[in-house]
């Protein structure tokens, strides 16, 4: 099965037409919503593995139900308790919308000009794990981050000093994030659950005051966790 997915565009055709093309594909689509206050409903009721968000919704922005999700620091996941990964599917390819999407934590990226068959392997790709971007996105979000990671006193670009102390299981699957395991490849090396290796990954994040994967995966190959110990 391909797991739990939640809908949200404010096409009604549009969400249908992906929802059954996921369905076909072993998918369960839990919810759907057409709006930012409905998305927020359908999340907390349904409580699903992958939500695929357009962020042009009529009464507010797509990026205030990532920002939702991710919470806070000290109350992260608060609208669902567990992690989501988020897959942007949206009309816009500007750099502004995809850079701050991925700021507030989706996990992918992808224009909606994208062939059904493309869209059905991305929210596969994002279910285990995967950073997943339309050609040429993938590059200006590395990009960016690379050069957040440079700017003096950013989070990223912090010293080994300042870094809080991580278990040796959230260093175990920070190597295997900088390995380019998608977090089901992870669960299985390291027999644990899937959902075990999104909760490291989000404590990851959070020890390390980083904002996504993207960020995390820079932070890794940066400080060799890449190499065998």
């Amino acid at each position: 099965m391909g797991g739990r997915v939640v809908v949200v565009d404010d096409h009604p055709l549009w969400r249908e037409a992906l929802s059954r093309d996921l369905t076909e594909a072993g998918f369960s689509v839990v919810g759907t919503a057409g709006s930012v206050a409905q998305a927020l409903r359908v999340l907390a009721a349904t409580r699903p593995e992958v939500l695929v968000l357009d962020l042009g919704l009529p009464d507010g922005p797509g990026v205030e139900v990532i920002r939702a999700l991710v919470g806070t620091t000290e109350a992260p996941n608060a609208l669902t308790g567990a992690p989501v990964s988020v897959l942007v599917v949206s009309a816009s390819g500007e750099q502004a919308d995809v850079l701050d999407a991925v700021k507030a934590g989706a996990s992918g990226y992808l224009l909606k000009s994208a062939r059904p068959e493309e869209l059905v392997n991305a929210v596969r790709r994002t279910a285990r794990g995967a950073a997943v971007f339309t050609a040429g996105l993938a590059a200006l979000v590395l990009g960016e981050a690379s050069r957040a990671s440079r700017e003096p006193g950013s989070a990223a670009g912090s010293g080994s000093a300042a870094e809080p102390r991580l278990t040796a299981r959230e260093v175990e699957v920070l190597r295997l994030v900088a390995k380019g395991l998608s977090a089901r490849d992870a669960a299985r090396q390291l027999g644990v659950s899937h959902r075990t290796v999104q909760n490291h990954v989000h404590n990851v994040l959070a020890k390390l005051q980083l904002r996504n994967r993207v960020e995390l995966t820079r932070f890794a190959l940066r400080e060799g966790y890449d190499d065998v110990p």
